[in-house]
């Protein structure tokens, strides 16, 4: 016995398989979209180094058990100390995790590049970018930044450029993919999920979880110091006029 399905019946089941495929592809459509619409966006350190940015951000992403850069985050300061080498911008802002006194991404991540000779001065740190987004918020409503050079690998940078773009900021990214990483491919599948998420938050535009005063990236980045360790070369007996 052959079931005959009305007209009505038949409309109801294609809506139904209409909202089930644009349920299901979306994500995708998302991910693809997010991507290619800041391919442009990604340039070489060469490329860079003409741009004379407000600043680099370099973007926290973890550390070792013993309080240093994680190789992923390592190889971000890499390629951002590098960039301000080559003249890239004159600040440094180390974006990063710093919501309990345990765990310091930004102190870590400053301490690295004065290792590499760079004056405290010139390097901000954002105590409380604990998301891409919050971070990228901040270099613009916190930091007064205009001009940015995200540096990240290269499958976080589509996220960092979609955001920053949303929020009105002049945005590029160089990728600091020096190597390969343990759980790349988990990080990557996991970055589809966050490229949708970001999506719709670049559509809200949410306040991060905290804002505070300005502290303009063209000035003195010693002022986001929580800690006396910058200015070793300085006699600790020596006092300011």
């Amino acid at each position: 016995m052959k079931l005959k399905l009305t007209k009505r019946k038949k409309r109801v089941l294609l809506v139904i398989c209409g909202v089930t495929f644009i349920t299901v592809a979306s994500p995708f459509i998302i991910n693809v979209y997010v991507k290619y619409s800041v391919k442009s966006r990604l340039i070489t350190v060469e490329e860079a180094a003409e741009l004379k940015a407000d600043c680099i951000l370099v973007l926290g992403c973890g550390l070792n058990q013993d309080g240093t850069p994680s190789p992923m985050l390592g190889d971000r300061l890499q390629v951002g100390t590098r960039l301000y080498e080559e003249g890239a911008s004159a600040r440094l802002l180390m974006s990063g995790d710093h919501g309990r006194e345990d765990y310091d991404e930004v102190n870590a991540m400053k301490t690295y590049a004065v290792g590499r000779g760079i004056p405290s001065e010139n390097i901000f740190m954002d105590h409380a970018g604990f998301s891409t987004y919050e971070s990228i918020y901040r270099a613009r409503d916190v930091f007064k930044a205009k001009k940015i050079i995200l540096v990240s690998q290269k499958y976080h940078l589509y996220r960092g450029l979609y955001i920053a773009r949303a929020l009105g900021l002049d945005a590029y990214g160089v990728a600091a993919d020096m190597q390969s990483y343990a759980g790349q491919k988990y990080y990557e599948t996991r970055e589809v999920v966050a490229r949708v998420k970001d999506f719709l938050t670049s559509i809200f535009k949410p306040r991060p979880t905290f804002l505070g005063e300005a502290i303009p990236v063209n000035g003195n980045g010693d002022i986001t110091n929580d800690k006396d360790i910058y200015n070793a070369d300085k006699d600790p007996g020596e006092t300011e006029e």
